[in-house]
């Protein structure tokens, strides 16, 4: 057993050895041609990038380099390439796509192998190279697949030359009129100065002391300085002119979370979304009672692979049936009678599919929760809750772009309900809800939206429910979102009594 162990070893120290490859100005030089031959005035011709094998043998270098003998500057010059060649690669193998913003976890989830080690992009950028050489100047070389980036040079970096090309890169970025915007006494500068201060001195006054030494108009330290929004447009030749231009406004569909895209491998998602229904009814001649439901709906998922998630859904209700007047919030009061009612009342398992690996953002989502707790439909001394039965519901989903900042969002469900109930009172319900969103990113970070609802029961008596309303999310960074929504609700018993229902929305998602 030892020996075979031994053996085993040997071979695979081998196969390091044969495999490995020392790198020299070959590949440098490799490289210097490739982005000569792809990068166009700072854009990355990816369309024409998927076969190409110049590409794929420069990676194959980045992945079985032997850095043992390379001297620091050519270690330096060969992490700044290889991270330039892997977003480029990343991006590529997803191509088309808007913004590498839209592939959740493009930077600090999905692995590359850079030098043998199995690495994520920031690891590359932060550990490989800004940790050890502790050179601002990096900042504007390394690139990350976003027009909000300094452009892509058309040359490699090399270490014989690597002190004077982190300068020239470093003054064209400063000087640069769109990448530092300065407007009477305010400069706006790039979110990198905001997002690695401490690279640039820690403050104000180091980051404008830093930028002036590359300027040939120093920005006055009495200047009031501003971050503006980062524009994660893919730096794509095939991007159009509006998003080459620069502004604030342009392609602000790039950095919005795509609803409808799967989790990347190794990555997580949970949401949860808080949705306050209430409705007034009566007679038409005068509405005296309101019944209020409180759901939280929680939805976890983990990428087992790009294209394919699994986790769970539950769901934690609160009801109150009392008379008006009184308030849709009172919900969420002491009340202890046979009007209200709370708890957990449903979870099972989820999944999430992408069926097609060219379709990014078409996916499938299916849950299948069993009802948790006794009589939730309810009786005569308690009210109804939840179904008594299980409930499946497979939702369709479709997302995409319509220019810069326009965005629509499809949803078409089969939702069947009370499942397996054959008590009193089952229903035993199938319906086919349709949703249609039509979506305004004024900026990367901020969406609004119209939504539009259809749900028609399909059951022995025809039944339906709209709803219509406005709402709005926000990203504080790429892994943290806030929804708000309001909707006007209706269905065929309101509309045929001359009721009123709304539903009120917060929710809340983490993307890891």
């Amino acid at each position: 057993m030892k020996s075979l162990l031994i053996t085993l070893f040997a071979n695979l120290l081998l196969v390091n050895i044969i495999f490995a490859q020392s790198i020299d100005q070959s590949f440098f030089n490799q490289a210097d041609a490739f982005f000569k031959k792809n990068v166009k005035n700072g854009l990355v011709d990816y369309a024409n990038l998927k076969n190409d094998a110049g590409l794929k043998s420069l990676i194959k270098a980045v992945e079985n380099a032997d850095l043992g003998n390379a001297d620091q500057a050519t270690k330096k010059a060969f992490y700044i390439n290889a991270y330039n060649l892997q977003v480029i690669n990343a991006a590529t193998q997803l191509y088309p796509l808007n913004s590498v913003q839209s592939v959740g976890g493009f930077f600090d989830r999905k692995k590359v192998t850079v030098a043998n080690k199995s690495l994520t992009l920031n690891n590359l950028e932060k550990q490989y190279l800004l940790k050890p050489y502790n050179d601002a100047r990096l900042h504007f070389v390394l690139v990350c697949g976003a027009l909000g980036c300094p452009p892509i040079t058309t040359f490699a970096y090399q270490p014989s030359q690597l002190d004077q090309q982190l300068d020239q890169q470093t003054k064209l970025a400063v000087n640069n009129p769109k990448f530092i915007r300065v407007n009477g006494n305010t400069a706006e500068l790039s979110q990198i100065f905001n997002w690695y201060a401490a690279d640039f001195g820690g403050n104000k006054t180091n980051i404008l002391k830093f930028i002036n030494k590359y300027r040939t108009q120093d920005i006055p330290q009495s200047s009031k300085v501003k971050y503006y929004d980062y524009d994660w447009t893919l730096n794509d030749t095939a991007a159009s002119s509006a998003a080459v231009s620069g502004t604030d406004e342009e392609a602000a569909n790039a950095g919005r979370y795509i609803v409808s895209s799967t989790i990347p491998k190794g990555g997580i998602e949970l949401k949860v979304f808080n949705n306050l229904y209430t409705q007034r009814t009566g007679s038409k001649e005068a509405l005296v009672d309101r019944s209020t439901f409180f759901t939280t709906s929680v939805s976890f998922l983990y990428g087992l692979n790009n294209r394919f998630n699994v986790g769970f859904a539950t769901r934690y209700r609160r009801v109150l049936n009392d008379q008006l007047p009184s308030s849709p919030f009172s919900v969420f009061g002491s009340n202890a009678d046979s009007n209200s009612r709370q708890g957990f009342t449903a979870f099972g398992p989820q999944i999430r599919y992408a069926p097609v690996e060219k379709w990014t953002n078409f996916s499938i989502q299916s849950s299948f929760v069993f009802p948790i707790g006794e009589d939730l439909a309810g009786s005569a001394t308690q009210p109804y809750i939840d179904w008594n039965g299980a409930t499946w519901w497979t939702q369709f989903f479709n997302d995409f772009s319509i220019g810069n900042n326009f965005s629509l969002f499809t949803e078409v469900d089969l939702l069947w309900e009370d499942i397996g109930n054959s008590g009193d009172g089952h229903v035993n319900r199938f319906s086919t809800p349709a949703t249609l969103i039509f979506s305004y990113s004024p900026n990367a970070k901020t969406v609004l939206y119209a939504l539009g609802g259809f749900s028609p029961f399909w059951q022995s008596e025809f039944d339906y429910f709209t709803q219509a309303g406005i709402g709005a999310k926000y990203q504080f960074t790429p892994n943290v979102e806030l929804e708000l929504l309001i909707t006007d609700f209706s269905n065929k018993f309101l509309n045929e009594t001359g009721g009123q229902a709304a539903t009120y929305n917060i929710g809340f998602r983490y993307n890891l």
